[in-house]
């Protein structure tokens, strides 16, 4: 199982993994930690990442980033119609105010919804993970902002659905940061709790939170936002200051040249950071900006900060009613972590100091917090990896409400589920009394400042309810939650039915346990006793509509009386039956059918980038051939080609770079495949000849040896040695045959090799000589390393024959009740041993 987990930012992201009992970020094919969350379509395949960035200029209108402000969100919304402003690429409107990503790909134009795009980045991110992992990735744990609502947070999960991932959980960014904090904290307190504060400031929002930490458990008391402002904003002011200097200075108006604002934006982002880290005039300087022409300018940090004076007011609210919210002070805090490439801009430090009370620490690494988070808590939630315990307490920042149609059609019920700054997950059981089918509607309370313009979360349809078998109300529990993703649902409903049975005597008095049992095999089920608080608020203010489950801990003194009267009365019997209700949940996210076709069209596009992949690869190939042999033929392989051969072979490689820049251009795999084979016929036998040179005279040394070796061996058996004087006529003449035949062998082709220039083939190669030395082994090698037989041992002498004759005597003179006795032992049969080993001993 794959232990991944995902920051997905609006600009960039982050990938880390379980590995060699630990967490470590991983490069992607740029060997780059961090991945850009840009998607460039092509008319052939797909870009993503930073091969998407680098087509950020020269394919501006099919190049899609920034498209997480998107995820969720309707067309009409205030919040799209500001991006789009901003965004080079075309965002139109689909039917039901859906948002579209208008871009043309392989030669057509299409339309993507933002879930299809982020599904293309996890596309990539996967593929990132697998090549780091070298195995198949599916369970992942992925983060989201913490001020995602109900709608983001499903749309997040088709996204992945879509790309192949099962993803276990979403997990707000402040308290996955919480999380890579506090899990390797070996001194946290065990029962007063450390509170720390988290600021992450990234490219678009601003996210705080207020942990309590003690021992194995993490728990988040307040969280806060702004999701509009960011590290961008800040870029947007340096940039709107340098439009209008280069419009006074250079008469340019960057505004009606999308590249060239693209540009811009880049530089400005560049140069906040150099102020970040110095107080001097920092310069700018772009070339080739418009209509060829360069521009320069300079700003000071002083400057930048002048400008930037509304946004860092803004800056300092969330702080401090995250604070608020939370019920702590400055002084009851023991630390500020600060995570996210904007928390490095000086003047955003110094807002966070005077807020809290205390310096700022850096001890996170401010980028790959968030997803080092993510993994631990996928290896907590993964059964292949045994993590050191540690809870995870999250809360939902915004308050749920519950809205329904009263029995009496006049006013509708309504109850407000879940408060702000809820903890999640958590369930609640709520309970309902109707003759038919009934609807439920969960939306974001009105007043709370959402991020989205529609709070709307769901409309669930209740069926199959019926009356009681009176004529009256059923009782129907229905069961609601806010799963770990954060996302809410109903999630189960029960008709309750009570029914009475025939009256039974009593034949005698059982057990508590054993009545229970009985009861239970009955049908009967006792009834909840744990309804939320909340229930039972709604309980005295809506008496027709929610009904709070009463406890049954109080004792029925009728019945005890009942038992006193004697074992032959009769006992009255309930039985209360349950029957599951369908629910029809219209929620806004993919049905199966949709989600299965969208699935369906990233996996072909999938096939898509495969395919042009490896006709890339093809075409490289022949590309990488070319140039290679054009150089190598005039420097290591020249002795190795005659030059007539040389200049044909030149000028079919010639040939071959100009088709691939005309013709060649836009081919297919297997024309690519045949046109190097073409060119490897006719140079594979020079890069052959150049190989083989290098090997064959090793070859010949290592054949020589051998057979001299055999040589020394057969001069010793001539010589009468001992060691060889085992061997038989036979043996020595197969010897002496072999090594005679591998030495004629040599001689000749040793000779015939020399007369023949390095520029023709050779007569004989590397792999026939090393051959020729094998067989000579295999046949030599047993015969000279047999061993010599044994010698025969010496006849005993006189001593030790009379020692043994005088050992069997004294054998045989041994009493004759020890081998009775044994001999009785084994003719025991099975039964007598059983009968003695069942027998009784006192």
């Amino acid at each position: 199982m794959s232990v991944v987990g995902f920051d997905v930012g609006n600009q960039s992201c982050y990938i880390a993994v379980a590995r060699g009992g630990g967490i470590e970020t991983i490069a992607n094919e740029y060997s780059d930690r961090c991945t850009p969350s840009v998607v460039s379509l092509g008319e052939k395949s797909r870009q993503i990442g930073t091969s998407g960035k680098n087509q950020m200029i020269s394919n501006l209108k099919n190049t899609i980033s920034q498209f997480k402000r998107l995820i969720g969100r309707k067309f009409s919304d205030p919040v799209v119609q500001q991006e789009i402003q901003d965004l080079p690429y075309q965002v139109v409107e689909q039917p039901q105010d859906q948002i579209g990503i208008k871009v043309r790909y392989l030669g057509e134009v299409e339309v993507f919804s933002p879930e299809q795009v982020m599904a293309m980045l996890f596309t990539r991110l996967k593929t990132t993970a697998e090549i780091g992992l070298g195995t198949k990735v599916t369970d992942c744990v992925v983060s989201v902002p913490s001020y995602y609502t109900d709608r983001q947070r499903r749309t997040m999960l088709d996204s992945t659905a879509m790309a192949g991932l099962n993803c276990l959980r979403l997990m707000n960014d402040t308290t996955a940061v919480a999380l890579a904090y506090g899990i390797y904290k070996q001194d946290l307190p065990t029962d007063k709790a450390r509170n720390i504060a988290f600021v992450d400031m990234g490219h678009s929002s601003l996210q705080v939170a207020i942990c309590a930490f003690l021992k194995g458990q993490l728990k988040v008391l307040s969280v806060d936002a702004d999701p509009t402002l960011g590290g961008r904003d800040f870029d947007k002011r340096i940039c709107q200051k340098f439009i209008e200097e280069f419009k006074q200075k250079y008469k340019l108006d960057v505004l009606t040249n999308p590249k060239a604002k693209v540009k811009l934006t880049n530089e400005c982002e560049k140069l906040k950071k150099l102020m970040s880290a110095n107080s001097t005039d920092i310069p700018i300087n772009i070339e080739c900006f418009m209509e060829d022409m360069d521009v320069t300018g300079r700003m000071k940090r002083v400057a930048f900060e002048e400008l930037s004076v509304d946004l860092i007011q803004r800056f300092e609210k969330p702080l401090r009613r995250a604070l608020e919210q939370s019920g702590l002070k400055p002084d009851q805090l023991e630390g500020v972590e600060i995570v996210g490439g904007s928390t490095r801009v000086p003047i955003l430090k110094n807002i966070i100091k005077n807020v809290f009370g205390m310096e700022p620490s850096t001890t996170l690494n401010a980028d790959e917090a968030v997803a080092r988070g993510c993994a631990l808590q996928c290896a907590m939630l993964s059964p292949t990896f045994r993590v050191r315990e540690f809870s995870v307490n999250d809360i939902a920042p915004y308050p749920i409400v519950l809205t329904w149609k009263s029995q009496s059609e006049e006013d509708p019920g309504e109850m407000e589920l879940f408060t702000p700054n809820h903890p999640f997950p958590f369930s609640k059981m709520l309970t309902f009394h109707r003759k038919e089918p009934f609807d439920l509607e969960a939306h974001y309370k009105s007043s709370t400042d959402l991020p989205i313009k529609n709070g709307f979360i769901g409309h669930f349809s209740v069926n199959n309810v019926v009356p009681s078998q009176e004529g009256s109300s059923s009782k129907i529990k229905v069961k609601v939650n806010m799963d770990v993703h954060g996302i809410f649902n109903v999630s189960g409903a029960q008709l309750v039915e009570k029914i009475e049975c025939e009256p039974e005597p009593e034949a005698m008095e059982t057990a508590p346990e054993t009545q229970k049992k009985e009861e239970q095999a009955d049908g009967e089920v006792p009834p909840a006793t744990n309804d939320s608080e909340d229930a039972k608020k709604t309980k005295a203010e809506e008496p027709m509509d929610v009904e709070e489950n009463k406890a049954n801990g109080k004792k029925d003194k009728n019945s005890e009386n009942k038992k006193d009267e004697g074992s032959k009365a009769k006992k009255k019997k309930h039985a209360v039956k349950t029957n599951d209700l369908p629910i029809q949940s219209v929620v806004p996210s993919l049905d199966k059918k949709l989600l299965n076709l969208a699935i369906e069209k990233e996996n072909n596009m999938i096939m898509q980038d495969r395919l042009e992949k490896e006709r890339a690869d093809a075409k490289n190939s022949v590309e990488e051939y070319v140039y290679n042999m054009r150089s190598k033929i005039y420097d290591m392989y020249q002795n190795f080609i005659s030059d007539a051969d040389k200049e044909k072979f030149q000028k079919v490689l010639d040939d071959a770079k100009n088709w691939l820049y005309e013709d060649g251009e836009d081919q297919k795999k297997k024309v690519y495949i045949d046109k190097l084979a073409s060119l490897k016929k006719i140079g594979d036998p020079v890069v052959n000849r150049y190989k083989e040179s290098l090997t064959r005279s090793e070859a010949f040394e290592s054949l020589g040896r051998s057979i001299q070796q055999m040589k020394k061996v057969l001069d010793l058996i001539v010589q009468k040695d001992e060691k060889y004087d085992h061997l038989t006529e036979e043996e020595v003449k197969t010897v002496e045959k072999a090594v005679k035949e591998k030495e004629d062998w040599l001689n000749s082709k040793w000779n015939a090799q020399a007369k023949i220039p390095e520029n023709k083939d050779p007569v004989v190669l590397t792999a026939s000589i090393l051959a020729e030395k094998q067989q000579l082994e295999t046949k030599c090698n047993p015969i000279v390393n047999k061993p010599k037989p044994k010698k025969p041992e010496p006849p005993p002498k006189e001593d030790e024959k009379k020692n043994e004759i005088n050992k069997e005597e004294k054998t045989e003179s041994e009493p004759k009740d020890t081998k009775e006795d044994e001999k009785m032992s084994e003719d025991k049969s099975p039964e007598d041993e059983n009968k003695s080993v069942d027998m009784d001993v006192d």
